[in-house]
């Protein structure tokens, strides 16, 4: 009877939902777990799970005065490390039949994210032989009883869903030591975890996800401040968004792919919901790359009409771009803001009122962005995107590392790369989390006095971007930073060490492709192995291929909800060609050769373009750049293959160190273990090495002075 009311109770106040496979609940022997966000949790799993369920709580927990008040309802059981028997009776239970429910994190979560994962869940698992069914609690994180503090918002009765999903089987671990059992127990547990949190999205748009953060966060809140250096709150970005999305609207017809040649500023972020959100496709354009490369990139994404400033233009000196583009027309945002009449202003006012209803519907499987490969290597490709794969990616990063409204990120990476469009500008926005925009990452010595001035915690580059703020930074600069992220390039070991050296913290460096967005595997503070790029995201499938002739790697393909929708070529302007490799329809060829070892973490051994056959042997030129940063860190190194007439291939390694030579070379190729093939076979001295606007080694410019100087 009890029971029954307190359910009832508990159902009206917090519109408790109870969704996905129930199945799963059924027959066999059951183990829940589900990710621990406020005290509410244990109360509602007891309440609302089939059968009763004997939850598990932490003694500090069972003090706590909302926890009694239930015990009468709800059967709580103390799990005490100090109490080791515990754990056996736990286990004895699970093997009768009975539902146990159990948070593999022990404690409520204080930063919205996951925390520590202990092993004991996988420890009952494993000895009752039962299957591990994830129960995803989403709501309970804002409740008034929840452990986070700051500006995350709180809510008296918020909407609480309890999810369901399919059930987990522990593989057995016969030939492994208690001690390694342990540690891959907990292991198993956090990447079960991480993999419910990320099946618990909701399929939606970009503009949608909007929304719900501006719902969520409240329209007062300041998420987001550029250059301009005025704070701005989710009212006037979501207003921005509309008043562009019906300014798009008179320039463009339903399905066209618009071009987007802005800088980072919050009117570029507000065009990419508007335009997505009225049925448009937003192609980021690199400014960076050259009249040339624009052409063919507008050309190859069969756009016909790019969203421009006259300002901007002026200011980035793109006046010869803008000259190349024939045939394209330019619509520059101060004549469009010109020409909004009084209609369209009554219609904006309208649709701030009622914003969801606004928009057309759409299908989240529909192309929301385009944007283009670096070209570091060959002519660049567009790569279509859809809403579900940007959304998926931001779910997969925020499964792994926590953050949220009490963290600011500090982006200067342009928003034409995934990294810098959907991991820095877009995430931070859709989660509550405040965002420092500014228009580029060349700007060394302001960006450490931005992280200082505007209190940053989360700070993103390249390697070699992170390397200029650190020499250029006080030390004291970067102390409300907690977390660093790399990506876009191999992070230098050199860089490595001078950001744990110089600022005690330790970059956590990751791997993506504009084709699977900016992440495809990622070292987090839960997961980090020194060397290598982390552990792949949830819902990646990965397969290795061995690549004829090169050994101790293979090349990496992958499957997951973020891949790109297709690729246009510059030889079939507009045609959307689907993904595929030799593994199969819907698999991405990375084209990286990597090795995973036993706990998933990935090490990046090169790319399969970047191997020279030197006397019969592949040999991965990013070795011979590890070697030349071996012998010369405090200098740039980049490597690449030129053709001998009668010999075959050889490398180069263009430097910035005017120093250095082959003895050097051959020295720290030995020191290193590595074979004396991988010296570079030449040397050329350079003052600087030519870089992409993301940051990257531009290598193509390489290949073509290897020419000129041979």
């Amino acid at each position: 009877m009890i029971r029954t009311l307190l359910r009832w109770l508990t159902r009206a106040l917090l519109r408790v939902r109870l969704v996905g496979d129930l199945t799963a609940l059924e027959g066999g022997r059951r183990l829940v777990v589900a990710n621990h966000d406020s005290l509410l949790d244990g109360v509602l799993l007891g309440l609302f799970l089939p059968g009763a369920p004997t939850v598990v709580v932490t003694p500090e927990a069972l003090r706590h005065p909302l926890v009694r008040l239930f015990r009468r309802a709800v059967c709580f059981v103390v799990l005490d490390p100090a109490r080791p028997l515990a754990l056996k009776h736990l286990i004895r239970q699970v093997q009768k039949g009975e539902t146990v429910v159990i948070f593999p994190q022990g404690r409520v979560s204080t930063t919205g994210g996951i925390m520590k994962v202990y092993d004991s869940a996988g420890v009952i698992a494993a000895r009752s032989g039962a299957h591990i069914v994830p129960v995803h609690i989403s709501g309970t994180l804002y409740s008034r009883v929840s452990a986070v503090r700051g500006a995350y918002p709180k809510r008296w009765f918020p909407r609480v869903v309890l999810t369901v999903q399919p059930p987990v089987e522990i593989a057995p671990m016969p030939h492994v030591s208690v001690r390694d059992r342990r540690r891959r127990r907990a292991d198993e547990m956090l990447q079960i975890l991480q993999t419910m949190m990320f099946d618990a999205r909701p399929r939606q748009t970009l503009y949608e996800a909007l929304l719900d953060a501006v719902a969520l966060h409240g329209r007062r809140t300041k998420i987001i401040e550029d250059a301009r250096e005025q704070p701005e709150s989710y009212h006037a970005l979501l207003k921005a968004t509309l008043g562009l999305a019906r300014i798009s609207k008179s320039v463009s017809t339903e399905g066209e792919t618009l071009g987007v040649m802005l800088p980072n500023l919050s009117t570029t972020v507000a065009l990419v919901f508007g335009l997505t959100a009225m049925r448009r496709v937003a192609a980021m354009l690199n400014y960076s790359a050259g009249p040339e490369a624009m052409h063919a990139a507008c050309c190859a994404a069969g756009i016909r009409t790019i969203i421009t400033s006259r300002r901007f233009i002026k200011v980035a000196r793109l006046e010869a771009s803008v000259r190349a583009l024939h045939g394209i027309d330019l619509v520059y945002l101060e004549d469009l803001r010109a020409k909004l009449g009084l209609v369209d202003k009554l219609w904006i006012v309208a649709a701030m009122l009622r914003p969801r209803s606004a928009m057309p519907a759409q299908d989240p499987s529909a192309v929301a962005v385009v944007l283009f490969t670096s070209g570091s290597e060959a002519r660049s490709k567009g790569v279509a995107i859809s809403h579900d794969a940007m959304l998926a990616n931001m779910a997969q990063m925020r499964a792994v590392i926590d953050f949220g409204p009490n963290d600011k990120y500090l982006n200067a990476l342009p928003m034409y790369h995934t990294y810098g469009l959907t991991a820095c500008t877009l995430m931070p926005i859709l989660t509550g989390t405040r965002l420092f925009l500014y228009t580029t990452p060349l700007h060394y010595r302001l960006i450490p006095e931005f992280a200082y001035t505007r209190e940053c915690t989360y700070l993103f580059g390249t390697s070699t971007f992170l390397g200029h703020y650190a020499r250029q930074a006080h030390e004291y600069d970067f102390c409300r930073l907690r977390v660093v992220v790399s990506g876009g390039e191999k992070l230098n070991p050199e860089v490595e060490s001078l950001w744990l050296r110089k600022f005690g913290l330790r970059i956590m460096e990751g791997y993506g492709a504009t084709e699977c967005g900016p992440t495809l595997a990622l070292n987090t503070p839960l997961s980090y192995r020194q060397g290598t790029v982390g552990r792949l995201l949830p819902r990646i499938e990965s397969r290795t291929v061995a690549v004829p002739g090169i050994q101790g790697g293979c090349a990496l393909h992958v499957r997951s909800p973020h891949l790109m929708t297709g690729y246009y070529f510059s030889d079939e302007p507009g045609v959307l060609h689907t993904p595929r490799s030799e593994v199969g329809v819907g698999w991405y060829n990375t084209g990286d050769v990597v090795d995973i070892d036993d706990d998933g973490y990935v090490t990046i051994l090169g790319r399969v373009k970047r191997f020279a056959k030197i006397a019969g042997e592949m040999v991965s030129l990013e070795l011979v750049e590890r070697i030349a940063y071996a012998a010369s860190p405090e200098h740039k190194h980049a490597a690449t293959v030129e053709q001998i007439s009668g010999s075959g291939e050889s490398t180069v390694l263009f430097t910035t160190d005017a120093r250095l030579d082959r003895l050097t070379l051959v020295k720290a190729a030995r020191q290193t273990g590595a074979q004396d093939l991988a010296v570079a076979r030449r040397i050329v001295k350079v003052a600087s090495l030519p870089l992409l606007g993301s940051g990257k080694t531009d290598y193509v410019t390489l290949k073509r002075m290897t020419t000129k100087v041979g």
